[in-house]
């Protein structure tokens, strides 16, 4: 069974109308890439699927023992985040407050859980460092190691190169690419439509009263990326 299917959704926040008509699924093993201008409704539909921001009008269903506060997520930092000053043990930690049930305190494997994911993205020798004094490259890695202490099956990304050089921006990408190889599940939200390309296996692109979904190869033949060409041509 698909882990989401969504069905005719109405996006928008405080009763502004964001966007309409939205129907997609995602598959296990899925990459998809979610695409579209500035004000589409890419970042509200996120939030929607993760169930923070309502929905207004349409059906989200979540299968294959999946519910929406067990989704991984890597959102957008803002400054403030970038300055929070906790160790990163205890931010890396925080993502398994959701299998703390009733306790009011960390158990062994939540521990266990913490320092795999750590290890796995480099950063065990940096889990005594603060959190504010790491670069901009550390910092989504200790994020991208908490929201997988969330979810071992899907784990969704709101812009998360923003701010980050070239090199580094090169990196991610290629650290969420083997995330994807080894099964977990990806929805991002980007701005690099060309990332997208190279990266993702579906492409969700979002307008107003419109939009794409299907295979990476198919919206290279669709209208939806003709008319972005000739739009970037212009520029």
């Amino acid at each position: 069974m698909s882990y989401i299917i969504c069905e005719d959704l109405i996006l928008g926040y405080e009763g502004t109308l964001v966007a309409e008509h939205i129907s997609f699924s995602v598959e296990s093993g899925d990459y998809l890439c979610i695409v579209g201008e500035n004000g589409a409704g890419k970042s509200t539909l996120m939030k929607t699927l993760l169930g923070l921001t309502p929905l207004l009008g349409g059906k989200i269903q979540y299968g294959d023992g999946l519910a929406a506060h067990e989704i991984g997520y890597l959102p957008q930092q803002t400054f403030v985040q970038k300055d929070f000053p906790a160790s990163v043990w205890e931010i890396v930690l925080s993502g398994t407050l959701s299998k703390c049930g009733w306790r009011p305190f960390f158990d062994r494997a939540q521990r266990q859980l913490a320092q795999e994911n750590m290890k796995r993205m480099d950063i065990w020798n940096l889990k005594k460092e603060c959190y504010r004094d790491l670069s901009g490259g550390q910092q989504q890695r200790v994020l991208l190691a908490r929201a997988l202490c969330a979810s071992s099956k899907l784990l969704v990304l709101d812009e998360p190169v923003t701010g980050l050089d070239p090199r580094v921006t090169a990196e991610f990408y290629q650290l969420i690419r083997e995330l994807n190889r080894e099964g977990l599940t990806i929805i991002m939200v980007s701005h690099d439509i060309h990332a997208a390309l190279k990266y993702a296996s579906h492409i969700l692109h979002v307008e107003k009263e419109k939009s794409f979904i299907g295979t990476t190869h198919s919206y290279v033949r669709s209208d939806f990326w003709r008319e972005l060409g000739a739009i970037e041509g212009q520029q």
